[in-house]
């Protein structure tokens, strides 16, 4: 370990003076990353790793935020380009070859904060509107009213995922600021091992809560000095991305209400349901909540030890034995830790018998901001993006696209070889839930861990007590407070 730290030591030094960088010039006080050599017609962006990056001007620069997955496998440099290359950037660059197309992937290494203090704008974006745009994009003047641009460019978003689509609309004040291009979507994971241990089948497509909460109840058991969890689902996700399409906010006559118009409604029966659907899974002795990490190993002392968790589809390749969307430093770790399961997936349960609704879009967006210099390009790049070619190109490599044809269902995982024993027919099963009534509100992103990682888990509250406090009390000082900081999210 102490030999590959000291070869790397040397080979940044060399990489340095090669480039005609050192700390020492930031010592001097020469601004850090702020090398010219290679970015004659472009603006370099400091930052804290002290990298030389350089957005040049014919350049159509994307940068992507909060997907994990890209962040995997980054260079010497703190550059993480790989996956995305790999899963999707080829492939963009091949289809416009005439364009020069610069990747970077959030921290990599440069942050929002990096690009505005050097008046560097994005070209696309590719993030979570489900709080992003409040919190990193429209605070910054990012964002612009995409209808018209898309409309012109003659992009259909009807044959998108709607609850994606309406899930942006939600978020952009009556407008439309971005446009879906994949999901991370949730979903069931059980660990065969397990239900072949106990000769219980394995949970399909199509099946209620309490279908599962049977199957839960079966495998939450102590043998020996092993104990098994039987079910996981985080509470938070579970209210926020909701599979009846509520939305906690109550109408007002303005997208933009004040702070104090803001109603909050978490006591209507439909929440009420929703917390007492989950709260039965939390009320199995030995089945308390920790985290749906669990399902590998997490905190739990063993690993292999859960029957079935629900989480995010991004985590599948790695379940699976591909160790792609990891870093190369913690590849060891993963095949150790993968021993102990034989992953199966499937969609999340349904609420009631004959539904088909799963969890609202865990998803990512394309935004072109205003200051882009090179729009109708984006905007083509984000045509491509949500086109059956590159929506295919995403599936192949596990991850959902939001448009569902044929080709792009059946390409799922194609790319990735060791989803080929993982029976993967669950993943595009069933609809996203769609939000209701959400218009003339503003979403602020309100604590909902309040409801039962406090109230519910800790405190000892009912579900209907905590749902009350958290509408009356927590979620309005948290609004208050907010406001009082000076933010609007």
């Amino acid at each position: 370990m102490k030999g590959k730290f000291a070869r790397r030591l040397i080979a940044s030094a060399v990489a340095a003076l090669l480039l005609g960088w050192a700390p020492q010039a930031a010592v001097a006080g020469q601004k850090a990353g702020t090398a010219t050599d290679d970015c004659t017609d472009g603006v370099n962006v400091p930052n804290r790793y002290n990298v030389p990056f350089c957005v040049k001007k014919d350049e159509v620069f994307i940068f992507a935020a909060n997907y994990k997955p890209f962040e995997a496998n980054a260079d010497g440099q703190r550059e993480a380009e790989s996956v995305f290359n790999n899963v999707i950037g080829n492939k963009l660059r091949q289809a416009f070859p005439n364009l020069k197309i610069k990747y970077a992937t959030w921290d990599y290494p440069v942050r929002y904060e990096d690009l505005q203090a050097a008046g560097v704008v994005p070209d696309i974006i590719l993030d979570n509107p489900y709080q992003r745009i409040a919190r990193d994009l429209k605070p910054r003047g990012w964002v612009q009213d995409m209808t018209s641009m898309v409309q012109q460019g003659g992009l259909d978003l009807s044959k998108l995922n709607q609850g994606a689509v309406e899930q942006v609309k939600s978020r952009s004040e009556g407008k439309l600021y971005g446009v879906p291009v994949f999901e991370d979507d949730y979903v069931l994971y059980y660990n065969k091992k397990i239900f072949d241990k106990f000769g219980v089948k394995y949970p399909k497509s199509g099946m209620t809560y309490d279908q599962i909460y049977k199957l839960a109840k079966k495998l939450t058991r102590q043998v020996g000095t092993d104990a098994y969890k039987g079910y996981m689902q985080h509470p938070d996700q579970y209210l926020q991305y909701n599979q009846s399409g509520l939305y906690p906010f109550t109408p007002t006559d303005s997208w933009t209400p004040k702070p104090e118009d803001a109603k909050v409604d978490l006591t209507t029966p439909g929440w009420q349901e929703l917390g007492d659907n989950l709260n039965r899974f939390l009320s199995i002795p030995h089945n308390g909540f920790t985290t749906v990490d669990d399902f590998l190993k997490g905190d739990m002392s063993r690993p292999g030890h859960v029957a079935m968790a629900v989480d995010t589809l991004s985590r599948l390749p790695t379940y699976a034995g591909s160790n792609e969307f990891i870093k190369q430093s913690d590849t060891a770790k993963y095949d150790e830790l993968r021993k102990s399961i034989d992953v199966g997936v499937t969609s999340i349960p349904v609420l009631k018998q004959g539904s088909t609704s799963t969890y609202q879009p865990n998803q990512t967006a394309a935004f072109i901001p205003p200051q882009s210099t090179h729009q109708q390009d984006a905007l083509n790049i984000v045509k491509w993006l949500v086109s059956e070619q590159g929506q295919t190109e995403l599936s192949s490599h596990g991850i959902k696209g939001v448009l569902r044809t044929p080709a792009v269902e059946d390409s799922f995982g194609k790319a990735v070889p060791e989803l080929s024993k993982v029976d993967t027919s669950g993943v595009y099963w069933g609809s996203n839930a769609v939000l209701k009534n959400y218009q003339n509100t503003k979403y602020w992103d309100i604590p909902m861990y309040s409801v039962f990682r406090q109230h519910v888990l800790r405190d000892g509250m009912t579900v209907e007590s905590a749902l009350a406090v958290a509408e009356q009390t927590d979620i309005p000082a948290y609004i208050k407070n907010q406001t009082a900081a000076g933010l609007d999210w």
